[in-house]
């Protein structure tokens, strides 16, 4: 079955065929780590995680490379304003090394409590100054840099074209068009590819400029040609990226190999809190620890962003996520009926099942769709194990760990009652058994009695 992607680069769906055979090579712009991710963040590491399990579930090998941002990335997304990790650093009176080291820490921990599957290379910035300053070289030998007094520029002028994801349009950007505009730059659109550090900058290394620090959009470029090679399949990343952080990965690609590095550039759109945009100010930067403090999981999260496509917005409400997790564990129930049930299926009942599935998420990982069959097969009256391997099927997709009970770690009072409990039910004293189970519910726990002994949820 033809497996068809969007492709910002080209602006319409396309049959989706690896460069190498069956190995797919893909990079993915990773986190600057002087914060904890948002879930707005992590709607696009979900995004990122859906393709690669779409990808292996049509049988492809992955090479997937996804950096980590500890150093270059500017507080303007361009050239201007202090470096995020130096900003960070000040803030909670650390060194950036640190402070990079304490934020991917948490970064992964959601990713795992997301079910996220990691890609196989994970990158720092901070590893790879020397692949940078070499890319950045071979740009200047090229002809596409310029130098002022603190700064190597890219010189978009001498593409053939700038802004091929963006459909920029350069005439409109001049100089005093409603744009900031650098003096020491040629071009309004030209860009840091490496920085002469001031004396006391925090983050600094020993170059062939002197002591020189990298713009934010080199280390893309350097890291995903040393891993994935100068040309490879898809590229990944947040909307925000496409106007900036991408047209610069690709300019300076041009410049430096003459390609465009990758085929196929993949866009996850921005997630909206209460129809609209995220603010400090409004208070509503949520992460996954605030979503644990109300009650709520990451995967209660991870079940929500079914509800619409990568590509369309997706408005968040408390509303909406209790929403969701009502779903999950309807989900989860409907699934262990099916396993606990007895009823045969005809093959061709599967078949057409699997063949709906497959045609949702190979058109450009429509995941809404791919949910509407599954719940077609969770609430089908016929209880079969045949549908419930084929959900754990459909779980290598949607990664909601279906087969997995809900483990939560239980206070010491309530672990005293359900040892009291098991102790009754062993002893057949129901009316104990009874008690202590209405003790549970006062207390906020459900219990409930199955073959496999007792299952106690929150």
């Amino acid at each position: 079955m033809e497996l068809k992607l969007y492709n910002t680069l080209s602006r319409q769906k396309e049959v989706f065929k690896p460069i190498n055979g069956d190995k797919v090579r893909i990079y993915s712009c990773g986190p600057t780590v002087y914060y904890y991710a948002h879930i707005g963040n992590l709607r696009a590491y979900l995004f990122m995680d859906n393709l690669r399990r779409v990808l292996k579930y049509n049988g492809y090998e992955l090479l997937h490379a996804m950096n980590i941002t500890d150093v270059g990335h500017l507080v303007s997304d361009a050239d201007e304003g202090e470096d995020k990790m130096a900003v960070a650093a000040k803030r909670e009176n650390k060194n950036p090394y640190e402070i990079a080291e304490f934020y991917t820490n948490k970064f992964m921990i959601d990713l795992d409590k997301l079910n996220i599957n990691k890609p196989e290379v994970i990158c720092k910035a901070t590893d790879h100054i020397k692949e940078m300053e070499e890319y950045v070289k071979q740009i200047i030998k090229n002809g596409y840099a310029y130098e002022t007094e603190d700064t190597i520029y890219f010189d978009t002028s001498k593409l053939d074209k700038y802004g091929v994801l963006s459909n920029i349009k350069i005439d409109e950007q001049k100089a005093g068009a409603r744009v900031d505009f650098d003096n020491h730059k040629k071009n309004v659109t030209d860009f840091a590819l490496w920085i002469k550090a001031p004396e006391n900058h925090i983050m600094k290394w020993d170059t062939f400029w002197g002591k020189c620090y990298p713009g934010w959009h080199i280390e893309c470029s350097a890291m995903g040609r040393k891993y994935l090679g100068e040309h490879f399949d898809i590229h990944t990343g947040g909307i925000d990226h496409i106007p900036i952080h991408h047209e610069n990965e690709i300019a300076q690609s041009k410049g430096c190999t003459g390609q465009i590095p990758a085929n196929f550039w993949m866009h996850c759109e921005f997630l909206l809190i209460d129809g609209g945009k995220m603010s400090k100010s409004l208070n509503n930067v949520y992460t996954i620890a605030d979503l644990e403090e109300k009650g709520f999981s990451a995967m209660d999260y991870r079940m929500f962003n079914y509800t619409s496509h990568y590509r369309n917005k997706l408005n968040f409400t408390w509303d909406s996520l209790e929403s969701a997790k009502v779903a999950l564990n309807r989900l989860k129930e409907g699934y262990k009926k099916h396993y606990d049930g007895k009823e045969n299926v005809e093959d061709s009942v599967i078949n057409e099942y699997e063949q709906k599935f497959n045609e949702a998420i190979n058109d450009d990982l429509n995941m809404p769709l791919a949910m509407s069959v599954v719940w077609d097969v969770v609430k089908n009256n016929i209880k079969s194990p045949k549908f419930a391997e084929l959900l754990r099927k459909f779980d290598q997709v949607l990664g909601l760990k279906l087969d997995e009970k809900d483990r939560i770690e239980l206070p010491e009072d309530v672990k005293k009652l359900v040892d009291e409990r098991k102790i009754a039910r062993e002893n057949k004293d129901w009316a104990k058994s009874d008690e202590i189970r209405d003790k549970l519910v006062q207390m906020g726990y459900s219990v409930k009695d199955t073959k496999s002994g007792m299952e106690i949820t929150k």
